[in-house]
C-alpha cells in the first residue's frame, strides 16, 4: 500500500520523501512560540504571549501529519530498519508531542509566562534533536 501512494506521486512527477515538506509546520511553530514568547518580555502590551500559545497549539495539531509522513517515508526509504537514528527520532518524537500536549495544559492552568517560556525553550532543544538526528539519518556521520 505504501509503494503504491508513492507510485501515484511519480505518476504525478514528485519523487521525494514527504516527510521534510511538512516537518517544518510544527518547527516552524516551536520557534515562533520562542519568538513571541521572548517578544513577550519587551513588548508587554501587545499580544506575544497569546501569539506563542497559538504557535504551540499549532505545532501540536501539525506534529500528526508529520509522523504520519515520516513513518511513510521511513518504510519507503528505509525498509523500516530500525537504525539507532530512527529510534533516537521516534523517542524525541513521542517526547515533543508530551511536552507541547504539557504546555496547552499548563496554559488551560493559567501557568506564568516564565514557566510556559521554559517549556518553549525545552520544546525548541527536543527539535533541534530531532533536526540533527534527521540529519544524521539522511546523511550520515
Amino acid at each position: 500500500m505504501i509503494e503504491s501512494f508513492y507510485n501515484l506521486l511519480t505518476m504525478f512527477g514528485f519523487t521525494h520523501p514527504i516527510h521534510p515538506i511538512v516537518v517544518h509546520v510544527p518547527m516552524g511553530m516551536v520557534i515562533g512560540a520562542v519568538a513571541f514568547s521572548l517578544a513577550s518580555y519587551v513588548w508587554t502590551k501587545k499580544h506575544f504571549e497569546q501569539s506563542a500559545y497559538h504557535c504551540i497549539l499549532l505545532a501540536l495539531i501539525s506534529v500528526i501529519p508529520v509522523y504520519i509522513a515520516g513513518l511513510l517515508d521511513w518504510q519507503h526509504v528505509f525498509a523500516g530498519d530500525w537504525s539507532k537514528w530512527i529510534v533516537i527520532k521516534m523517542t524525541l518524537g513521542a517526547v515533543l508531542t508530551v511536552v507541547l500536549a504539557f504546555a496547552v495544559q499548563q496554559k488551560h492552568q493559567g501557568a506564568s509566562k516564565n514557566k510556559l517560556f521554559v517549556i518553549y525553550l525545552l520544546s525548541l532543544a527536543i527539535c533541534g534533536g530531532l533536526g540533527y538526528s534527521g540529519g544524521e539519518l539522511l546523511y550520515g556521520g
